[in-house]
Parts: structure tokens; sequence; C-alpha cells
């Protein structure tokens, strides 16, 4: 039946429809950020400091994996929040012995409390962490408690707890293993 007149035949109507509609879902899988504060201490052992990039990976029950790449370059100065002045007057190294760190970052939120974490060191000197805590801003309650190292870390690999719900078996609580993939410029330098 040719087209004649000021009117659409009713399946372009739907089509048109069908498009608006998805063009619409679309626009509301655009995830939203939040705001972490991550607290890091470096323990007061002799030689416990790094000058090393350290990697931060944290997430959730819901398959929530957060990455930071270089966590070193997310640090924040003190600022005391009753006298409106930055307390460090020299930018400060982070990872220092017998220091506490804090950094922001903005990545996308959980939508369960933080029940893991790992942290990844490159570089040729040791670091001994004591604790890493991640706060988010906008939801409290989904926070991390503290994940304690007190150890040295291995360096080049991904090194954490885990503390997410496991199944209960009759041997115990099962608990699926995380398993990281390997960049592709680790795997570049690894075998050529």
């Amino acid at each position: 039946m040719p087209f004649s007149g000021g009117t659409a035949p009713p399946f372009c109507a739907l089509l048109l429809l069908s498009l608006l509609a998805a063009g619409n879902c679309l626009a509301s899988t655009h995830e939203k950020a939040c705001m972490y504060a991550v607290t890091v201490e470096t323990t007061c052992t002799k030689g416990a400091d790094t000058s090393n990039h350290v990697s931060l990976r944290f997430g959730d029950t819901n398959s929530n994996d957060i990455v930071v790449g270089h966590l070193n370059s997310k640090h924040v100065r003190r600022v005391d929040s009753l006298e409106p002045q930055v307390l460090d007057d020299m930018p400060r190294k982070p990872f220092q012995a017998c220091m506490v760190d804090h950094f922001q970052v903005t990545a996308k939120c959980v939508t369960s409390p933080i029940c893991y974490l790992y942290l990844k060191v490159a570089g040729a000197d040791d670091w001994r962490p004591g604790f890493v805590h991640v706060r988010l801003l906008e939801s409290p309650h989904l926070s991390s408690n503290n994940f304690y190292f007190r150890r040295v870390l291995p360096r080049h690999v991904w090194h954490g707890l885990d503390t997410c719900r496991g199944d209960v078996t009759p041997f115990g609580i099962k608990r699926s293993r995380k398993v990281f993939a390997a960049s592709k410029h680790f795997l570049r330098h690894k075998f050529n």
C-alpha cells in the first residue's frame, strides 16, 4: 500500500518509539561515580617506607571491582578542618615510615560493603604497610573495615585480603578465589 497523506504507517511510529526508548535506556546505563577516602598507614619498622608505585584494588560481593593504578598520584595534603590552612607546607611523598597517608579516589560505586582489598607494589625497594581503610563518602555504611598487612609486600603481584562471604560446606567456609588477569604491559615484559 503506497504511503500518502500526512500520517506515518503504524510500524514506523512503533519503530520510532522503540528507538527513543533504546536511547533512554542507553543514557540511563551510565554509572554514577562515587568519592572514596583511602587511608594507608606505613609501619614504623626501619626500611618500611617506599618510593615505589602502589596500586590499589578493592570491591564488594556484587562484582564491583575498582582498580586505582597509581595510588601515589591521589595523595591528599592534610588540612585541619578547624583551621582552613594546609598543614603540610612542603609536599610530602606518600608511604614514609610511621606516617598515615590520605588519598582521594573517584570511581564507580560499590553497592554492598567493601569486603576485599589488594595492593600491588612496582619498584625495587620493600614496603611494609600497616593497615588500609576505604571509606565511601556518600554511603559510609558501605565502607570497609581496616585491612591489616604489617609485613613486607611481594612486588609485582596483587597481595591482600578477602573477607567476602562464602559458601558453608562440611569442610568449612569456601570462598571463590579471585584471579586477576595480568596486564598486557606485564606480559610484554615477562615474555620478551
